[in-house]
């Protein structure tokens, strides 16, 4: 017998959000993660928040609502507070009733970057490396690093020249309007000579050859080899160099007198980063680069098996860009200077490492 479609709206509704969400759903775990992350968190929220004045978001369900955004790609707060609205899986993760009001995106998105700048990202982040280690997900040995492109919120027509006495030189815009057609063409246009009005701080760069110049940062992570969790993150001017100089940087906060290895691409086969590696104890299995010179990487390196076995690890570390780019809004980041861009960079590797820890303690013993 056909049923009716007769559309009556329900006055009441019973039960909770927690009945509604089921108890095998994967947001479950990663959200008794979070919980306990946001515990050890609450001091650092006393020190942000005085005690005079207007309420504000509680910060717990802030940071629970930015990883949603990252789980979920949502790519504006405007959808995600729509998203927040209808969708009662995300109200229960983030800690709103059925009936509570949502949010003005304005408001979420000050609060969100008075948040950040409290150095909440970077703690967040090693509170759930932590948490990692204590379920003995990390190794303590065997690391890899690399670097990718985070293109800038900037066009390629703010990138202009410095000098004002230039400006007549440039050339004229094509058609009328608000968003000009403009010919470089023949133009010479670099980082010494040109700035971006948008970005003062982004670098016109190129990670490979054949491939666009484009206004970027250069994002950095540490993994480690054993289960690919990030252990470290940096944001960078993009420079030739920088990708280096971080992995130093990086390893420089390992555990004194303690000897590691660290992975590679060939794109780190120098002798300089090599020996600076070597007085940091910590011994090089980056990739060899014998194209048209020497590598710094000789047989006292190469002859032992884990060199193989790094070698085959540091991929994985392209997995972990991968998602952040693709799944956590990373490709082209919505902020302006290395600062900021690096809060959110970084907060990125936390819902990696929440992914991934949940998928690990998943599977079977």
């Amino acid at each position: 017998m056909r049923g009716d479609d007769i559309q009556q709206h329900d006055l009441f509704s019973y039960g909770s959000l927690e009945e509604r969400v089921p108890a095998d759903h994967p947001l479950r775990p990663i959200r008794a993660m979070v919980d306990e992350a946001l515990k050890s968190l609450d001091g650092r929220f006393e020190e942000i928040y005085g005690e005079d004045g207007r309420r504000s978001i509680p910060p717990e369900r802030l940071l629970r609502a930015l990883l949603l955004q990252m789980f979920y790609t949502i790519r504006s707060e405007r959808m995600l507070m729509e998203q927040l609205e209808y969708n009662l899986l995300f109200r229960w993760f983030v800690g709103l009733s059925a009936n509570e009001p949502v949010w003005h995106p304005t408001v979420f998105t000050k609060n969100r970057d008075r948040l950040l700048e409290g150095a909440v990202a970077e703690e967040f982040f090693s509170i759930v490396v932590n948490q990692a280690r204590g379920k003995r997900l990390l190794s303590d040995d065997h690391f890899t690093v690399d670097g990718t492109l985070i293109e800038a919120w900037a066009g390629q027509k703010s990138f202009q020249t410095k000098k004002k006495e230039d400006a007549h030189k440039l050339p004229p815009p094509q058609d009328p309007g608000s968003n000009p057609t403009v010919n470089y063409r023949k133009e010479k246009r670099c980082n010494e000579t040109h700035q971006s009005l948008t970005d003062p701080l982004a670098r016109l760069f190129k990670k490979t050859r054949g491939s666009e110049a484009k206004l970027c940062y250069l994002g950095h992570l540490v993994t480690e080899n054993r289960n690919g969790l990030v252990v470290d993150t940096r944001v960078t001017l993009a420079s030739g160099t920088a990708e280096r100089d971080a992995a130093i940087t990086m390893m420089e906060h390992k555990p004194a007198g303690k000897r590691v290895t660290l992975g590679g691409d060939r794109g780190y086969d120098t002798q300089a980063f090599v020996g600076e590696l070597r007085e940091l104890q910590v011994t090089p299995h980056v990739a060899q680069n014998t194209t048209n010179r020497r590598s710094a990487i000789d047989e006292r390196t190469t002859r032992h098996e884990g060199y193989t076995v790094s070698q085959r690890k540091r991929k994985r570390v392209e997995e972990v860009f991968g998602w952040m780019k693709t799944i956590a809004l990373q490709r082209k980041t919505r902020f302006r200077g290395p600062d900021r861009v690096g809060l959110m960079f970084t907060f990125a590797a936390a819902a990696y490492n929440l992914i991934r820890m949940r998928n690990l303690m998943a599977q079977p013993a």
